[in-house]
């Protein structure tokens, strides 16, 4: 057992400031064991989202040291030796209370997107590779720490013009699903805001579950919309023909 600094975010919509605790830590524990243990001998009061305790609700996203991390699976041993933890909420949403963002702008966003559109005459087979594909961007948690992270929406506050990491991953699995009919580069294309991404990564850094965000889903949606939007020779052939 040792003792260590946290520096924790107490306050709500109206403001705030971080808090210092002394904290006994164990061998083993992860942050979101200390959070609990400040809040079981120090300050009750102070809130946390958290479910599972295990890495696959999502719930207890957080910023640690200022990095977008899941307090359950964030050990406190991998953190910096000697020097104080910061702990608060996820910058890019709005705080409720002490670590707890109000994360719901993500489900209004999710519904703008065309659900799932197969033919009506559809024969239900699928190739392996296409199953595989459609498999990796279902592992998404909601966790939004790559919506936290992304300095379109974190940074330049863009909420309304880009739909962010999670819902890029979101269009790219039914846009690549080889049974889905919708149309949705338009989408994309306009409201959707793919073109703020300027592939820094960061989303995929920061993804609890390792999906390739940036490599398998938003390069290859930036790439048909390049094909579809900006290729010379059809923007000639829609001029000639008068097609959309």
């Amino acid at each position: 057992m040792a003792e260590m600094k946290f520096r924790i975010y107490r306050g709500d919509s109206g403001g705030g400031a971080l808090r210092d605790y002394d904290v006994d830590v164990d061998d083993g524990m992860v942050v979101l064991d200390v959070v609990h243990r400040i809040q079981a001998e120090q300050a009750n009061d102070l809130a946390v989202r958290w479910n599972c305790k295990a890495g696959k609700c999502g719930s207890c996203g957080a910023e640690v040291n200022g990095h977008p991390r899941l307090l359950c699976m964030t050990r406190v041993e991998d953190l910096p030796a000697g020097k104080p933890v910061t702990v608060t909420p996820m910058k890019t949403f709005p705080i409720i209370k002490d670590l707890v963002s109000d994360v719901s702008w993500n489900y209004e966003v999710n519904k703008r997107i065309q659900p799932f559109t197969p033919a009506p005459d559809t024969k239900w087979r699928m190739m392996q590779p296409d199953v595989e594909r459609a498999q990796e961007f279902r592992k998404c948690i909601e966790c939004f720490l790559c919506q936290d992270v992304c300095h379109i929406l974190r940074d330049r506050e863009l909420k309304n013009e880009f739909i962010g990491p999670r819902y890029m991953i979101r269009a790219a699995s039914l846009e690549m699903h080889p049974l889905d009919t919708a149309d949705r580069l338009p989408f994309l294309h306009e409201s959707g805001g793919a073109a703020y991404c300027n592939i820094t990564k960061c989303c995929t850094e920061v993804c609890p579950e390792h999906i390739s965000i940036t490599d398998n889903a938003i390069i290859p949606l930036k790439e048909r919309l390049v094909d579809r939007f900006y290729d010379p020779l059809r923007i000639l052939w829609r001029k000639l023909t008068g097609a959309k």
